[in-house]
Parts: structure tokens; C-alpha cells; sequence
């Protein structure tokens, strides 16, 4: 019955839409991603979307997400080949074949001509992960469509550094429990750069979120990150793309 939803495509199990929120890079002083959040059709909060996710409805779910974000995506800002990225979350749980499941969300980039190699495909690090080897293959198969992809909310969940080893994805999203407060906390600021230098090594793309204070993106900016997300730049705008408010901060040495 999965293999034929795949083919056939799948209803929303409820109604839903997204809210935009960006991801910007201080040094180029641009948008680099759009995140897509869930929210409720009358602007409710993702927990309320979330509460009815089930076993059930959660592969319909995660495929409509996918879709919502990118029909979204493409009338605000898709087209362009250079354009900022999407970044969509994604179940890993809810996926069954990689090849099969992916489907969708290519079809949906094809007809609206949103170009697939923008969308970022994220997964957080505090899904409890029940086959290691099967979110490393979807991560080959993204990886293999062209597809980015991150680990969300890293730094808060079950395996740490552990993960990078395991799936090795092309982004990682800093949790904002690492970020608040670490312009006063050295703890967390040695811990974000111990991960800044292994990540480095791996060659990945490192986003700091959550952050609400120019403390805050002053030190990560003196840590060596560029990309950031947060209200000090924006609050998530529903179905639309919020106006960014650049902090005025004396410049610091920036890495991309």
C-alpha cells in the first residue's frame, strides 16, 4: 500500500501550511535558505500540527510537507538557479524505500520548476533513530538526486558527534540549547568550537539557530560562523517571506 502511495501520490492527512523563516550569511549579507516550518491553516503552532501526527498518517504526512514547501517555495522565491535554498524536515521513520519515497518530492520540484538542487532536507537529531543503517541510505540517495543534506538540532539528541561519522551530511544546525546564552557561558563556546574544527575536517556547512541577541551572534561571528538563523534576524512569516533586519555590529573575521 506504501509503494502504491508513492506511485500514485498521497493526500494530506489534515490541513496544514508553512511558515518562512530565513537562514542568513552575515558575510555576504544575504538569504542563504528558507526554512519551511509547519504550521496550522489558521496559523497555528507546529505543535498543533505535530499532535496529530500518528502511525497512521505519518508517510502521508511527511510526503505532503515536502510538497506544501516546495509549491510554496516556488511562488516566493523559486526559480532561480542561484537562488536561496529550501529547507524542508523530513521523518526519516516515515520513509520506507528511499528511491520510492523521494519521488514525490522530485515531481513536485519538476512541476513547479523549483531546481532540486536548492532543496535542503533536514532531519533532527532528537528523532529517536531505530535503523542507523537505513537514514544512511536515504542520506545516500538524497546525496546521490543532488539533494543537501543537515542534521537539525544538533548538539540535543541521542548520538552527537557519533552522527556525523554514521551519515555524514552536508549540513549541521546547531541546537539553539548550545546557542542561548553562549556569548556568557565558555562551556558552550568550547563545545561549539570543538564541533566548528570537526566539522571542518569533514567538510561541512555548520548553521547556528536560534539566536535572539547580538551577544550572541557577536561570539558565534568570533567562533567562525556566518550562517544564522533566528528572531534577531526574523520571526517565521505564514506562507510568506518575513522582511530581515541585519543587526548593526561591528565586523568580525567571518569563514563561509
Amino acid at each position: 500500500m506504501k509503494c502504491t502511495a508513492c506511485r500514485d501520490g498521497v493526500k494530506a492527512p489534515f490541513d496544514f501550511t508553512m511558515a518562512f523563516q530565513p537562514i542568513v550569511s552575515l558575510s555576504r549579507r544575504n538569504v542563504w535558505a528558507y526554512e519551511a516550518l509547519v504550521r496550522g491553516p489558521d496559523g497555528q503552532g507546529a505543535p498543533w500540527v505535530l499532535d496529530q501526527i500518528n502511525d497512521e498518517n505519518k508517510y502521508a504526512f511527511d510526503q505532503s510537507c515536502r510538497v506544501k514547501a516546495i509549491e510554496l517555495a516556488a511562488g516566493l522565491f523559486g526559480g532561480d538557479a542561484d537562488g536561496a535554498r529550501l529547507s524542508i524536515n523530513f521523518l526519516p521513520n516515515a520513509v520506507y524505500t528511499p528511491a520510492a519515497c523521494i519521488r514525490t518530492t522530485m515531481e513536485a520540484a519538476d512541476r513547479t520548476g523549483f531546481p532540486a538542487h536548492r532543496i535542503m532536507l533536514e532531519f533532527t537529531e532528537g528523532e529517536k533513530i531505530t535503523d542507523v543503517d537505513h537514514v544512511k541510505s536515504i542520506i545516500r540517495e538524497y546525496k546521490a538526486r543532488k539533494l543537501i543534506t543537515a542534521i537539525d538540532d544538533f548538539g540535543a539528541g541521542f548520538s552527537g558527534l557519533g552522527l556525523l561519522a554514521e551519515f555524514q551530511p552536508d549540513v549541521i544546525k546547531l541546537d539553539m540549547g548550545l546557542i542561548r546564552g553562549i556569548d556568557d557561558h565558555p562551556g558552550r563556546q568550547a563545545i561549539v568550537s570543538g564541533i566548528l574544527s570537526t566539522s571542518r575536517l569533514l567538510g561541512l556547512t555548520v548553521i547556528a539557530e536560534g539566536i535572539e541577541t547580538l551577544d550572541e551572534m557577536q561570539t558565534l561571528q568570533g567562533l567562525g560562523i556566518d550562517l544564522m538563523q533566528g528572531f534577531l534576524f526574523a520571526r517565521p512569516a505564514l506562507a510568506a517571506l518575513p522582511d530581515i533586519r541585519w543587526p548593526d555590529a561591528p565586523p568580525a573575521a567571518l569563514t563561509a
